[in-house]
């Protein structure tokens, strides 16, 4: 992408059409104009990509996305509301924030199936053990309770029992079977050590 420069070091000679005329002329589907309005800006474009990207490769897909856009949407300029040349900047600019947050995306997205695809090793003697364990514990605080507490406590979490469940299978009411459930619970908590 090299800028053609047509009146030597200065730029466009003075009879050249403006960029603005260039976009306009685009516009309306003039190739030429296109043309000349690609060898005029084209490598500020990159270069304004290329801050923003870094990787060169990454700014010249960009730079060429940008110019694909200006001729598709070269009607919507509007010179008015600013110069053709600070039009396609923001249209440049633009691409190449999305191509970074893009890439930012998959690189996190990346991460987070790698880490979720990381085999852990696992010692499964020891997983073995505090299960076992933690299931003593749990036998040993379930002897504390009352026999109504540990009755509704274990349809619950043995039996798999909602308290509505409970109550119709005690015929007791359903508040009873809360309160019993809060109470066994608050002790199995303190004969167990968990705290809240």
């Amino acid at each position: 992408m090299l800028e053609r420069v047509t009146d030597g070091e200065h730029g466009p000679a003075a009879s050249d059409p403006t960029l603005d005329d260039l976009l306009v002329a685009t516009g309306v589907g003039d190739r030429a104009a296109f043309g000349a309005l690609y060898d005029r800006t084209a490598a500020r474009i990159l270069g304004l990509v290329r801050r923003v990207v870094v990787d060169p490769a990454q700014a010249e897909e960009v730079a060429q996305d940008v110019f694909l856009e200006v001729w598709q949407t070269a009607p919507r300029f509007e010179a008015a509301r600013g110069s053709a040349i600070s039009w396609m900047f923001t249209l440049a600019h633009r691409r190449a924030v999305d191509r970074v947050r893009s890439a930012q995306s998959a690189r996190d997205r990346d991460a987070r199936i790698g880490a979720r695809d990381l085999d852990v090793p696992v010692d499964s003697v020891a997983e073995a053990v505090e299960v076992r364990l933690d299931h003593e514990r749990a036998h040993v605080a379930l002897a504390e309770l009352s026999d109504l507490q540990r009755e509704c406590v274990t349809l619950a979490y043995y039996g798999g029992l909602t308290q509505s469940e409970i109550a119709e299978r005690l015929d007791v009411p359903l508040g009873t079977v809360k309160t019993r459930m809060r109470d066994g619970m608050i002790r199995l908590r303190r004969v167990m050590g968990v705290s809240t």
